[in-house]
């Protein structure tokens, strides 16, 4: 489904996309963990290696008493067409790296997210998009930090940030620098208002009449994926608008290597979301991935621990994604509900938001 078709889903009228969720989901809308018939099928098309795709929709304080029946709906679809997204190229031969642009490019054009469109505004009233990308197999990186829509914005800040990785000697550029490296390599840009929605605009309008610097309800909507190809690389992303109101140009751990997103493929593929001060105080994308490396942990004991232990012990808020080179799956968070959905090695599709679907808390 190329770009212009999932904005045009996107637009449509609330009822339309819950009745799509409802033909073409995995599970009902409150038990979405039963697998795919479809996506299984896929899984064992012309190779026996393994891939699987984990992505994310941020995490905070998400209950169903805060939930419509109808966001809930365009949520779980948006997750699915991410998933699907990603996982077609997987099961193509597709590389790590272009599944998780697939998957992160859905979800940055989906208002639901705190990504590209939809995402959050800050003290000034614009958006400022963050991205990172990183290769596991060969450690290399990029990231923008602080890229602004104001005269106009870059449609998918990941795009950019592989654009740096790829086509530039650095690992992170911000501001006006990044979008104007973004516009040299020929990325899309488009019109301020295209990345403001009704609901972040009177998010923010709430917080600047409270006159408060944080949501005191945070949804910490930032969006990522961690793929696992056909080759046995490891990928992972991150992309979001940062948080509701931030001022004097904060950069959260989104873009930073090592704290909202790492890759290797000798341990392990994290992307993360949640208050970014405590990601980047204790690096936890990389912490994950070398309390493997180094103290032979499982993936779900070293994300565990980060998580539950770690960040609960600083007050930090907030969860991961992460898949080690066997294709195993961890999505550990210590909030109320984390978005969340993947496709594991045996094809089958999960798709969760709330602490009490499957096993992922």
């Amino acid at each position: 489904m190329n770009s212009d078709a999932l904005r045009d889903l996107f637009s449509l009228p609330v009822a339309m996309v819950s009745g799509l969720w409802l033909l073409t989901a995995c599970g009902p809308s409150t038990q979405s963990d039963e697998p795919s018939p479809s996506v299984a099928e896929q899984s064992a098309s012309t190779t026996d290696a393994p891939i699987a795709l984990v992505i994310h929709g941020g995490a905070g304080t998400i209950t169903r008493e805060a939930m419509t029946p109808e966001r809930e709906a365009e949520i779980r679809a948006a997750l699915q067409l991410a998933l699907e997204a990603g996982y077609a190229e997987l099961s193509a031969g597709g590389s790590s790296m272009d599944a998780i642009i697939q998957a992160i490019n859905v979800m940055e054009d989906a208002p639901q997210f705190n990504a590209g469109r939809g995402a959050v505004l800050n003290h000034e009233g614009v958006v400022e998009l963050d991205a990172s990308i990183m290769d596991g197999a060969t450690l290399q990186a990029g990231a923008i930090a602080g890229a602004s829509t104001l005269d106009g914005g870059i449609r998918y800040p990941i795009l950019a940030a592989r654009a740096v990785m790829e086509h530039s000697p650095h690992v992170m550029l911000s501001g006006q620098g990044a979008e104007e490296f973004a516009e040299s390599q020929g990325l899309e840009f488009i019109d301020a208002d295209w990345f403001i929605t009704d609901f972040r605009f009177e998010q923010w309008q709430g917080m600047q009449q409270a006159n408060l610097l944080e949501d005191p309800s945070p949804w910490y909507s930032t969006v990522g994926a961690v793929a696992l190809d056909q080759m046995g690389n490891l990928a992972a992303g991150t992309s979001t608008g940062g948080m509701t109101n931030k001022r004097f140009g904060r950069i959260g751990d989104s873009p930073i290597i090592g704290a909202g997103t790492y890759a290797d493929n000798e341990s392990c593929a994290v992307s993360a979301t949640g208050h970014g001060e405590f990601f980047i105080r204790h690096v936890v994308a990389y912490d994950i991935c070398a309390r493997m490396r180094y103290q032979g942990l499982t993936l779900t004991e070293a994300a565990d621990q980060v998580v539950n232990e770690v960040l609960v012990e600083a007050g930090g808020a907030g969860g991961v994604i992460a898949m080690d080179s066997q294709g195993e799956i961890a999505m550990p968070f210590n909030t109320e509900g984390m978005y969340r959905g993947s496709i594991d090695t045996n094809g089958q599709m999960t798709i969760a938001i709330y602490g009490d679907e499957g096993q992922s808390n």
